[in-house]
């Protein structure tokens, strides 16, 4: 084994910024879970979590709420790209800290003012993550709603829209949901080659 990512990733009960030294991280959300009042009261989960969810600062909580809205319920099925800042201080010292670069579900990029110091405000901007925006359109429960999306299909444009979105969280997958996808991909293919078009 070569890759030296796998041998510092740092022991933790949530993703920090040291886990994204090597690469930025695209999570596909699958719950949220709220407790006001503690040091972190937000918790995400994702897709191969490995129950170490990430546990946005409040910066990147506004951001969030900027762009989504309050309703965390809604930011299930989304995805944000997270990479680590170097330039992050916790008590006068640059330590590091996760920040978001792209968000789905928003069509423009979003500039916003986040305190950067006591007394300071910079800008901060996020830009739509495009790999995910076909899917992100879709409600809370992927799998069936895509599934649905495949039976009504009715016409080729559609289905290879539903086959590129499809591509994006493929790997993510469980084997079962892959196997539902495929076989509703498949069925949904064998219809539109069977459809006679109408004549003019």
């Amino acid at each position: 084994m070569n890759d030296m990512a796998a041998a510092i990733v740092p022991k933790s009960d949530q993703i920090n910024a040291d886990d994204l030294l090597a690469a930025p991280l695209t999570i596909h959300i699958t719950g949220v879970n709220i407790k006001p009042g503690t040091e972190q009261p937000v918790a995400i989960s994702f897709s191969g979590d490995n129950g170490k969810p990430w546990k946005p600062c409040k910066s990147m909580s506004r951001v969030l709420v900027a762009a989504w809205g309050a309703d965390a319920k809604k930011y299930v099925g989304r995805s944000v790209t997270l990479y680590r800042d170097p330039a992050v201080k916790w008590a006068g010292m640059e330590v590091g800290g996760i920040r978001i670069s792209h968000m789905s579900d928003i069509e423009n990029p979003i500039t916003m003012a986040l305190t950067a110091t006591k007394g300071s405000r910079k800008p901060y901007t996020v830009k739509p993550l495009v790999s995910s925006v076909a899917v992100s359109k879709l409600p809370q429960s992927y799998v069936d709603e895509c599934i649905k999306a495949y039976d009504e299909c009715v016409d080729k444009t559609a289905y290879e829209a539903l086959e590129k979105a499809r591509s994006g969280y493929w790997s993510s997958l469980s084997a079962a949901d892959k196997k539902r996808l495929k076989d509703a991909s498949e069925a949904a293919d064998k219809h539109l080659a069977n459809t006679v078009k109408p004549t003019i």
